[in-house]
């Protein structure tokens, strides 16, 4: 006897995002690429390396190159504050902390609310942009992670910890 499996569940996918801010903006990046976020920890600066390096800090055994997002983004350098956070996350296979000015929350919204990026969304470049959702009060900008990075700036952050 054959047993029929129905999908009931709406065709709405939900996107999980870790939402933060630079500047005014509201960004998200999906969850599964985060490895964790922590407060600022020692930022160990390296010679010649790209402005928007401040440096290596090192987790727990493992040094990790460390990306201002405000510079990558073309955004003014600003102080950090106490809630300055540095997320961990893999792109290409290489683990990377972005500096953000805070950390908000983790987003489950629906797929179908997400539109195409204009060309300058918030004064980032659209290549960097996945899609802006609309929430009910504000706007949030998709960060495809694994644009912000050059292929030769990965090779960079590569020789940097070598």
């Amino acid at each position: 006897m054959k047993t029929e499996i129905h999908n009931n569940h709406d065709s709405t996918k939900l996107l999980q995002l870790v939402s933060f801010k630079i500047g005014d903006e509201e960004f998200g990046v999906d969850i599964l690429s985060v490895q964790e976020i922590n407060r600022m920890l020692q930022i160990t600066r390296v010679p010649n390396s790209p402005n928007f390096v401040e440096g290596v800090i090192n987790l727990r055994g493992k040094v990790i190159p460390v990306i201002d997002l405000r510079i990558k983004l073309n955004m003014e350098r600003t102080e950090y504050s106490p809630d300055t956070r540095i997320i961990v996350v893999e792109i290409n296979n290489q683990t990377v902390g972005f500096i953000v000015d805070s950390v908000k929350e983790v987003l489950r919204i629906p797929e179908s609310i997400m539109e195409a990026p204009p060309e300058l969304a918030a004064g980032v470049d659209s290549r960097y942009i996945t899609a802006v959702g609309k929430l009910e009060d504000r706007l949030l900008i998709l960060l495809d992670l694994e644009k912000v990075l050059l292929d030769e700036e990965h090779v960079e952050l590569e020789e940097l910890i070598k």
